[in-house]
């Protein structure tokens, strides 16, 4: 099939929809005029966009994130940031993790004082926004992963009649401990949707016990067919498959698996292959 245009009346899970909120995801690494001006391409005549600068001990130097609308729909879209950046921001265990929204389990540190610089603007933009009962939608990559599923969880438990109708996150890194986690899959099942692609290092990091993911996995295999669901031992086996076939690639496997064009190419392979 041919990649179908944004469908703004969606209201639930597809490949197509997933394929747009990676896009949509991408658009936060823009500026404000680069937003605006996609976002009015797509259909959504209202925009506001967000940015916090940050005084914190590890590398994020702010937070990035929009809001826009349209009559049929809202979307909020966290920024991501280099891999090479968060990688060694993940892999400091020594602060310890804060209560997650609601009081709900544990987050981690950073992920909370990221999202805090902009949750009061984004959350009152969203009820701005929503005149017309619009569905509500939230995306992320990578640290813009992790931001869009606590601002998704937050909303709900601050507000339960905003429950995002989805939230879909590319290349998150564990973000929240356990009882998190169950709060979170309680609430968001069929809502939630968190695809990883092969090899990428970040949704290995932080390290467990301490952090772990939420539900609703979708994995891009070594090939870039899209699975709903893979045994632990086949998808060892096939990180193993992805990792030799780019031993001469000029950055590793790992790496290269977490950018968000390597998610969208994988994507529309997908989409393509079901002509």
């Amino acid at each position: 099939m041919a990649i179908p245009v944004l469908d703004h009346a969606a209201n639930g899970y597809s490949l197509a929809h997933a394929y747009w909120m990676g896009r949509a995801a991408g658009l936060a690494s823009l500026d404000r005029a680069g937003i605006e001006a996609q976002a009015g391409a797509w259909g959504f005549g209202r925009v506001r966009y967000f940015e916090s600068s940050h005084a914190m001990p590890f590398p994020i130097e702010d937070t990035q994130a929009y809001v826009m609308a349209s009559d049929r729909m809202i979307v909020t879209g966290f920024r991501g940031t280099e891999v090479t950046k968060i990688r060694d921001w993940l892999t400091d265990v020594d602060t310890p993790p804060v209560p997650g929204p609601g009081k709900r389990g544990f987050v981690h540190y950073g992920f909370h004082q990221a999202l805090e610089s902009v949750y009061p603007q984004v959350r009152d933009t969203i009820q701005e926004f929503r005149d017309h009962g619009q569905s509500i939608w939230f995306t992320g990559h990578s640290l813009g992963a992790a931001l869009t599923m606590l601002a998704a969880t937050r909303l709900y438990f601050e507000q339960p009649q905003l429950l995002a109708h989805g939230v879909y996150t590319f290349g998150q890194p564990r973000t929240c401990e356990r009882l998190m986690a169950a709060a979170h899959n309680k609430v968001f099942a069929d809502r939630c949707y968190r695809f990883v692609n092969n090899n990428d290092i970040v949704p290995q990091l932080p390290p467990e016990p301490v952090y772990t993911h939420v539900d609703a996995l979708r994995y891009f295999d070594a090939s870039g067919r899209l699975h709903e669901s893979m045994p632990l031992i086949a998808k060892l086996q096939d990180r193993v498959r992805g990792v030799g076939a780019d031993l001469l690639a000029p950055e590793t496997d790992a790496v290269k698996d977490h950018h968000l064009p390597s998610y969208l190419a994988a994507f529309e392979k997908n989409l393509t292959a079901a002509d």
